[in-house]
């Protein structure tokens, strides 16, 4: 998987648009990116509803929708504080309403919350936000809502959990 990622940000001369498009992960599931801006501060993704990410019901698999809100808060972040280990911590899903139609995921990066995460990183080395996103069916309505803890690391950083059985 990694190659794919290191392979994909050598095509410097694609657009991001197009760049995310070719992410393995994102093919495989025809997520579109649809909607974003350069440093990733509001981003909307399609994820269609198909015979693949349709269940036995004919609604979205809710698998799909963690699957490709899992990494975005932390691209948006690699974005905003390059030169730290980033990853998705804790992933929690709530289904309000059944996935009967492509949804639009909606991830907004809060400029206060940028800030905030800033002052920590100075103070501390280290930041542990949390994201609020949201997937919204075509008609409008809330189908489900996500938060997304995200780990902001210094390069080389070693927990001290890593180093016991």
């Amino acid at each position: 998987m990694s190659s794919n990622i290191n392979f994909i940000k050598k095509l410097f001369f694609l657009s991001d648009k197009r760049r995310f498009s070719l992410f393995l992960p994102f093919l495989l599931m025809r997520a579109s990116l649809e909607e974003y801006d350069n440093n990733w501060s509001k981003v909307r993704i399609r994820l269609p509803l198909n015979w693949v990410s349709k269940n036995a019901a004919g609604n979205m698999f809710g698998g799909f929708q963690a699957s490709l809100a899992d990494p975005i808060p932390a691209m948006a972040c690699m974005r905003k504080f390059p030169n730290h280990r980033i990853a998705t911590k804790k992933l929690e899903i709530n289904f309000i309403r059944v996935g009967n139609s492509d949804l639009m995921l909606h991830f907004d990066f809060d400029p206060a919350q940028e800030q905030q995460i800033r002052e920590e990183l100075a103070e501390h080395g280290r930041a542990t936000p949390c994201f609020d996103m949201t997937y919204i069916r075509a008609d409008g309505k809330i189908c489900s809502t996500i938060k997304n803890t995200v780990a902001i690391r210094p390069l080389g950083y070693v927990s001290h959990l890593e180093n016991t059985p």
